[in-house]
């Protein structure tokens, strides 16, 4: 198969799944807290790779643990807390439009931390693709004035951490396999997750109840297909078409999120599947190689 053709279906695969997580997240807070939620996700994500992470886990050097560990932290842990405490406070069309920040906190983080150069195309695309992104969450109309900036923080300082993770996994961890990243780093975390579950009671819940149920149901998909599938996939394309690239999934997520709008019902026009095009030919120009 075409290695460019593989990288795009990858970009799309992760896009869908990353794109509908809006919404399980959201259905999962109607019935549990923002903790409990995001501590189902790393929990479910750690349970369903823990015999891969046991089959791996000798494999792996010992100098390794560590970063994989810290990669699990940046990748997943940190940024699911942060993201269902931001949906407190402002809507997921506001949240997956800030997600986009995600490509340009790759470069700096590179630029900073970890000594990579990033080409005039990228830059480019990823100008492009935010514009767009941003145009996309403007042709909505009127943001509401509770979507105040603490809760915005919180999506900001979880781009930070992708953007880290990104070139962390792509500069230290290149040479490890992609489900033995995703597998031992996940079911680690679930070690602190768990402890965080318990320690906001969600086991003294009536865990029988149908709404507690229901929430529960969502939040295990999050950590089953966004968080466990998602980033195993996520490793392969980091690895295969690198960090910059890798992370402009984030400008896939908006366009999922419109396609779920007219779903559920809600106005998507001409305004906004322009915006989408933008976004789209951003993400094309910051893949499209240099002419030489």
């Amino acid at each position: 198969m075409n290695k460019g053709f593989l990288n795009w279906f990858i970009f799309i695969l992760l896009s869908i799944i990353w794109g509908s997580s809006f919404i399980m997240m959201k259905e999962g807070l109607l019935h549990l807290s923002a903790f409990q939620v995001a501590s189902l996700r790393i929990v479910f994500s750690g349970i369903v790779l823990l015999p891969s992470a046991i089959r791996h886990f000798a494999k792996i050097p010992r100098n390794k643990l560590l970063l994989i560990f810290l990669s699990g932290v940046l990748g997943s842990l940190l940024p699911a807390y942060l993201f269902c405490v931001a949906e407190l406070g402002i809507d997921s069309a506001l949240a997956g439009t800030l997600n986009s920040l995600t490509p340009i906190f790759v470069i700096i983080t590179g630029l900073l931390f970890f000594g990579t150069q990033t080409e005039g195309n990228k830059i480019l695309g990823i100008f492009v693709a935010f514009t767009g992104s941003i145009l996309l969450l403007l042709s909505k109309g009127h943001i509401p004035e509770s979507q105040n900036l603490l809760y915005v923080s919180f999506v900001v300082m979880a781009t930070i951490c992708y953007g880290l993770n990104v070139n962390m996994v792509y500069k230290h961890l290149h040479n490890i396999g992609s489900l033995q990243i995703a597998s031992v780093a996940l079911s680690l975390n679930a070690i602190p997750a768990l402890i965080v579950l318990y320690a906001t009671g969600y086991f003294s819940l009536p865990l029988s109840d149908s709404a507690v149920l229901y929430s529960t149901f969502h939040a295990a998909l999050l950590g089953i297909f966004a968080t466990a599938i998602a980033s195993i996939i996520f490793y392969v394309l980091v690895k295969r078409a690198g960090a910059v690239f890798s992370s402009m999934v984030t400008y896939g997520i908006p366009v999922i999120a419109n396609f779920w709008g007219l779903i559920y019902g809600e106005e998507v026009g001409w305004k906004q599947f322009g915006c989408l095009l933008l976004i789209l030919v951003g993400v094309y120009l910051a893949n499209r190689k240099p002419a030489i």
